[in-house]
């Protein structure tokens, strides 16, 4: 019957195994460090990142890639984006040919600025195209843990795929829908983070609610604008992983992107709030990619370009956002 590899033991990637082990899937779940997965073994439980929930006895956690690749019938990949093709390289040789691979990282590659299916592309080669299906959508890993109503999106090239995926993970608290515009999806996933931050300064500076209503909405023209530049469908921004991620990210308490901007728009540098935080916020090592990005397809982001400017340049942030308010008027 094969087995789900997942690569990456945060809190995410932690998250699905439970979902997947509650569909009667077996799983081994993957971590770079030896003692991150005996620790997990030890209290069947991943204390580090998803503390208060218990791993189910089909979810194997293991620090050898061979033996968490080997026989998968689906790789899930949720590692950090700048891990992601290092890890990606590692795993190559022991990735089945027939496995079905699962992008559940949001971001852009740094360097190359691709997205993330592309660096797939890159190192399996184009026949992996065939093979890949994005998961992406409004999905905060504690909640998925606790097991509240979650929504997201599977895209992929190949319709028939797509929904094999979707029948695969949906239950009635974990919702999965089909779609066909990986590109679309895969942009979405990425900017919401730097949107985030974005979102996360204005609130940290005291603005109120019509401020981040504004910024939202901006922000979602935003990706909307880079999505079609990559052959993406604006049309899928409106959608989960669009619209729906970017409204939780900006407004959660659990984003993690929402938080280093808030610690921002309240005086603090971004090492001290990234220390503070103790995890990874995509949306730092995004916006970087994202700009340059922009740039090369002549896109214009303004708030990514600010946030950039914030995290790069250390332009004050009260100044970033007078930039944006002081654009010249135009139509909507």
């Amino acid at each position: 019957m094969g087995h789900v590899a997942i690569l990456g033991a945060g809190a995410w990637g932690t998250a699905l195994a439970r979902v997947l082990a509650e569909h009667g899937e077996a799983v081994r779940l993957w971590t770079w460090q030896a003692e991150h997965a005996a620790a997990m073994r030890r209290a069947r439980e991943n204390r580090e990142f998803l503390p208060g929930f218990s791993l189910d006895a089909a979810i194997e956690p293991s620090a050898h890639l061979q033996h968490a690749l080997g026989g998968a019938n689906a790789v899930l990949l949720v590692v950090p984006t700048a891990a992601f093709r290092s890890t990606l390289s590692l795993a190559r040789p022991y990735i089945p040919s027939d496995a079905t691979i699962l992008i559940a990282s949001k971001g852009i590659e740094p360097g190359s600025l691709m997205l993330l299916s592309e660096v797939v592309e890159a190192v399996l080669g184009d026949a992996a195209r065939a093979h890949t299906v994005v998961l992406s959508g409004p999905s905060f890993a504690k909640e998925v843990a606790l097991g509240l109503p979650t929504s997201l999106v599977a895209a992929a090239t190949s319709e028939s795929l797509a929904i094999g995926v979707q029948q695969r993970l949906s239950s009635d608290r974990f919702r999965v829908y089909a779609g066909d515009d990986p590109i679309g999806v895969q942009v979405g996933g990425a900017l919401k983070n730097v949107i985030a931050i974005a979102a996360g300064a204005c609130d940290g500076l005291g603005f109120g609610y019509n401020t981040r209503a504004a910024l939202i909405t901006r922000g979602l023209a935003e990706v909307a604008r880079l999505a079609l530049a990559k052959g993406g469908h604006v049309l899928t921004l409106a959608g989960l992983a669009g619209l729906g991620d970017l409204v939780l990210t900006c407004t959660g308490e659990l984003s993690r992107n929402r938080t280093v901007g808030y610690e921002l728009g309240r005086g603090k540098s971004l090492n001290d709030a990234l220390g503070e935080l103790g995890h990874v916020a995509e949306g730092v090592v995004t916006a970087d990619s994202a700009y340059h990005l922009a740039a090369r397809l002549g896109v214009d982001l303004p708030i990514c370009s600010e946030v950039y400017r914030v995290l790069f340049e250390d332009k004050p942030v009260s100044e970033a956002v007078r930039a944006v308010l002081s654009r010249p008027l135009k139509r909507e």
